[in-house]
């Protein structure tokens, strides 16, 4: 009788699907299970890879200029070393002749596509009916339905295409580049380095990232600090005292003055203290000016004129649900753990049924997942996380509609939608207390989308001291809305951000291309009884200057990176991008995919190109990163271009969707590698402008003093 044959990526996902189809005898027959007509076995992984040049041809495991660029016609594949065992046992049940149809269940994205039709192309499968699994969860329903609406594999040839042209293209750019990088640069790099042997590993996205960094960190060291000059005036209202900044508008006797720095401070102090001598002279008081940042002296008053006074009601939005990038830079700011530490929790919840698929780069849901939400809801009603509000949410309907909303969009999601709990709880008792709290954020975060808005009563007020004005502005969360659910993630800062849109698109935190992070007034949060004081104030009432103060502040230098900045800036390549048509072309795109990025952070700490402190999870170069960096920057500067990085990314973005044909794509690629290796190979490289280049980036290091080695790859920066 024929037979199904189900493979899946790994076993505990192999398990899953045999409880679905309740497999009476879940007996590991050496590698699979088999009950009736269905047969469920594994892949564990990558089971095959690509060959290695040598394995062309042995003459070509020695770097020479002569056998670059090296790129095959026909690209050869082997089944892995350590991985043979599993690989017989899966050919041997796709040869099977009881074997009919073939259930393709490895993960549903791009990798888990790769992997099977590796393991197809070498095991030589033909005749059979192939059928893809696409699930979002590892819920019995969701497995059920995904077998019952499984298409025919063909209709993913565009996504295995554009898997296999990203592997080529790692595999092309990081042996051809490597081996021409290492042959032309390697040795002023022994020489500066102190070492017998000097490696130039780049690759497409890896070397874009370091040159993220490396730029960063430049920024770092030539920012000078700017120091500038801000006049508060102390504004006494009953027993209530607040700070009005003084700003240059028009009809100022400072508007768009060259004394100034921006339009709320001065570049010296002297122009500040006139400043105050002259608002003195024109309200015609005795108050002292106070030479210090705080007030000393408070002789007589200032009277200043309430010019306009505006009250308004503002809402803060839930945010968008988590993906990747999303959970990642959370993780990193709340629990100070790495992305990949992120990705292994965030793939147990999965295992566990407890979340849906973890590798997504949406963070809206689908039309059809959002019109049974209410499962999901009544599930976690039962859970330990939070349930009476799952409860709540269901008794009040408040779940109800939830497809009309901007948490849903099926124009954003391309291969799954994001990241949210399933409802299914029944493994949450067994998760580590980390693993618990990447949950309940999960969780909490899922909560606030059914949630109303928080809501801000804010005042803002202007006032008048002849030809010059003072600002302030008040704020009061009078109903804090979903902001009571989601406190675990917020820590208190999310009352800052604005979050109206709640999609950062252009900049993470730490990640920003501000000059400069001044000192400003931002809106003061008061009570309701202060605020409804100065909600009742009138246009012309004059209130009391106590004191004018100089606060004196400076700019800073742009935030290092930590992991989660750097998740979300390599998710939003774009806005290192000044053309706009081309920022906007690859918006979405951005450097390496959901799945990857942290396996190329922990590999460029591994090659000791990056740093990385396990406490702060901020990122910082290396000695050997920054050499790295130069050569790259001389020889094939493209690497370290976001732009370039992200437009191939994008191309392969257009594989999957059909609009561009795999030998159009390879065409280019080939093309492109070809270029900058002959562009390497005959380069001048003058060993005195390396000397020279590599003694200065070196200044900025030091050897490690906890350490005996004298090689100096193991250098640290020097806070």
């Amino acid at each position: 009788m024929p037979k199904n044959l189900y493979i899946a990526e790994k076993k505990s996902v192999g398990l899953q699907f045999a409880d679905a189809l309740k497999f009476a005898d879940r007996q590991d027959r050496k590698g699979y299970l088999e009950s009736g007509d269905d047969i469920i076995t594994w892949c564990r992984g990558h089971l095959v890879s690509m060959c290695y040049p040598e394995e062309y041809d042995p003459d070509l495991k020695r770097w020479r200029y002569d056998t670059i660029p090296f790129i095959p016609e026909e690209f050869k594949y082997k089944v892995i070393d350590d991985a043979k065992r599993e690989f017989g046992i899966v050919s041997g049940l796709m040869h099977r002749d009881d074997v009919s149809r073939i259930y393709v269940c490895t993960d549903s994205g791009r990798e888990g596509e790769y992997i099977y039709r590796l393991v197809e192309q070498v095991a030589g499968v033909t005749g059979k009916e192939r059928r893809r699994v696409w699930i979002d969860s590892q819920t019995e329903e969701e497995i059920l339905r995904g077998i019952r609406e499984a298409k025919d594999l063909t209709a993913y040839d565009n996504l295995s295409d554009s898997a296999y042209l990203r592997a080529k293209e790692d595999y092309l750019m990081g042996i051809n580049f490597s081996r021409a990088l290492t042959l032309k640069f390697r040795n002023p790099i022994k020489e500066f380095m102190h070492t017998e042997k000097a490696t130039v590993s780049v690759g497409r996205v890896m070397t874009c990232v370091l040159g993220i960094v490396v730029d960063r960190e430049r920024e770092i060291r030539s920012f000078v600090k700017t120091p500038f000059y801000r006049v508060l005036a102390e504004i006494g209202l009953g027993d209530f005292t607040f700070d009005a900044e003084w700003k240059s508008t028009e009809g100022s006797k400072y508007f768009e003055s060259p004394l100034l720095y921006k339009e709320n401070g001065f570049k010296e102090r002297k122009s500040a203290e006139e400043l105050i001598e002259y608002i003195k002279g024109s309200a015609g008081s005795g108050l002292a000016d106070d030479d210090t940042d705080a007030s000393t002296d408070r002789g007589d008053c200032v009277p200043m004129k309430v010019e306009s006074i505006s009250n308004k009601k503002e809402t803060k939005n839930p945010p968008l649900l988590f993906n990747l990038a999303e959970l990642q830079n959370e993780c990193s700011k709340i629990f100070k753990i790495s992305p990949a530490d992120t990705l292994k929790i965030a793939q147990e919840l999965y295992d566990k049924k407890l979340t849906t698929y973890p590798r997504t780069d949406a963070r809206v849901l689908s039309t059809a997942v959002a019109k049974e939400i209410d499962k999901n809801l009544t599930g976690l009603s039962r859970g330990p996380v939070l349930p009476a509000y799952a409860a709540g949410i269901l008794s009040h309907g408040s779940h109800k509609g939830l497809e009309k909303t901007k948490y849903v969009n099926d124009k954003l999601i391309t291969d799954h939608y994001a990241i949210i709990p399933t409802g299914q709880t029944s493994q949450a008792g067994g998760l580590s207390r980390l693993s618990a709290s990447v949950y309940e954020l999960i969780v909490r975060r899922f909560y606030s989308i059914f949630m109303k808005s928080a809501v801000y009563q804010k005042s803002a007020l202007t006032l008048r001291s002849g030809t010059e004005q003072f600002f302030a502005s008040f704020k009061v969360l009078t109903d804090p809305g979903f902001l009571s659910v989601i406190r675990l993630e917020s820590r208190g800062k999310d009352d800052k951000k604005d979050d109206n849109d709640n999609v950062k698109q252009a900049e993470g935190p730490g990640d920003v291309k501000r000059e400069e992070n001044e000192e400003e007034t931002e809106d003061r949060s008061v009570d309701e009884a202060t605020l409804e004081t100065i909600k009742h104030l009138r246009k012309g009432d004059e209130l009391q200057a106590i004191a004018l103060n100089i606060k004196e502040g400076e700019t800073t230098p742009p935030k290092r990176y930590n992991s989660g900045a750097l998740i979300l800036t390599m998710e939003n390549a774009g806005q290192f991008i000044e053309d706009e048509d081309l920022r906007a072309q690859i918006k979405g795109s951005g450097i390496g995919t959901s799945a990857t990025r942290a396996e190329i952070l922990e590999k460029l700490v591994r090659n000791k190109y990056l740093n990385l402190n396990p406490k702060t999870q901020i990122y910082t170069p290396t000695l050997m990163g920054e050499v790295i960096y130069e050569v790259v920057s001389v020889s094939i500067r493209p690497l370290l271009s976001p732009e370039m990085t992200a437009s191939w990314e994008k191309g392969l973005s257009g594989v999957a969707e059909g609009s561009i044909s795999s030998s159009e794509y390879m065409e280019k690629l080939s093309d492109y590698v070809r270029r900058h290796t002959e562009k390497v190979k005959q380069s001048d490289s003058e060993a005195e402008y390396f000397r020279r280049r590599f003694a200065y980036v070196g200044q900025f290091y030091k050897k490690n003093p906890k350490t005996k080695e004298k090689n100096s790859e193991r250098t640290t920066f020097d806070q």
